[in-house]
């Protein structure tokens, strides 16, 4: 078995696999303090109530936004599963032709959503003119040649980190959920929030689209992923040709098939 790590500045996102089949998926809230040992009974705690035997964890592969956490996350799995994890960063094998002008600058779990995306394209008729929208905390969009170079792409505030803005930064504004509204023109202010919030979102990841296909592939369609715990709320927006929420876990396996 294989375990796969997505840490995220809110969430870390956990994958077990068998074989290519992805088993188990689980998740915490993602807290920088926390130690070695709260993070390997974690591990090993969740693994045993789902029945699965942490001793047949054969390999372990990382990707994280959050150095802060990684020290004690890399020293758990030391500690409690007896392995050196494999971390997405500089110098490992990706497939991928890094054309970034600082490569350490990428946050590790574009690179692992930008080897998941050439392998998901491929597994779907071949090699194809990537863009990857990674819509968690952050709203990212992503640019990979059908000759797998990975051009870089554009960050932008999540949707989440929209609501959060709003509510904290105004005296009358509340938190509300992400969801399309029934109506564009919101007749009370919660809907209100919510039309700007998803609508705004998914406007911007349009454009952004369009914008990247006309200056970088000359007018020629990409195909489009999403991914991120917010990818299925803007399935009907139109936005993607294909939506794989674990689409960074499978990124981490390649990585791991890729570093043996």
């Amino acid at each position: 078995m294989l375990l796969t790590v997505d840490v995220g500045n809110t969430t870390i996102q956990c994958g077990l696999f068998e074989g290519e089949k992805l088993a188990l998926q689980f998740r915490r809230s993602t807290n920088p303090r926390l130690s070695s040992d709260e993070l390997g009974l974690f591990f090993r705690d969740v693994l045993a109530l789902n029945n699965f035997d942490y001793k047949a964890v054969e390999r372990i592969a990382c990707c994280s936004v959050v150095p802060a956490i990684n020290h004690s996350l890399s020293n758990c799995f030391r500690k409690y599963f007896f392995k050196e994890a494999l971390f997405i960063q500089a110098g490992i094998k990706t497939g991928l032709k890094i054309k970034y002008a600082n490569p350490r600058e990428i946050g590790a779990d574009r690179i692992a959503g930008a080897i998941g995306a050439v392998r998901a394209a491929a597994s779907s008729g071949g090699a194809k003119n990537l863009i990857v929208v990674d819509m968690g905390t952050a709203t990212t969009v992503d640019v990979i040649t059908k000759n797998n170079e990975y051009l870089g792409g554009a960050i932008l505030p999540g949707a989440a980190m929209s609501v959060h803005a709003l509510s904290e930064g105004t005296a009358q504004l509340p938190s509300v959920e992400v969801v399309q509204p029934k109506n564009v023109c919101g007749s009370s202010t919660i809907e209100a929030i919510q039309s700007g919030v998803f609508y705004g979102q998914a406007g911007a990841v349009r454009e952004l689209v369009s914008k990247m296909e006309e200056s970088v592939f000359g007018g020629e369609r990409a195909f489009v992923i999403g991914t991120g715990g917010f990818s299925r709320s803007f399935e009907s927006a139109g936005l993607f040709d294909l939506v794989l929420p674990d689409l960074v876990l499978q990124g981490l396996k390649v990585a791991l098939d890729m570093n043996p």
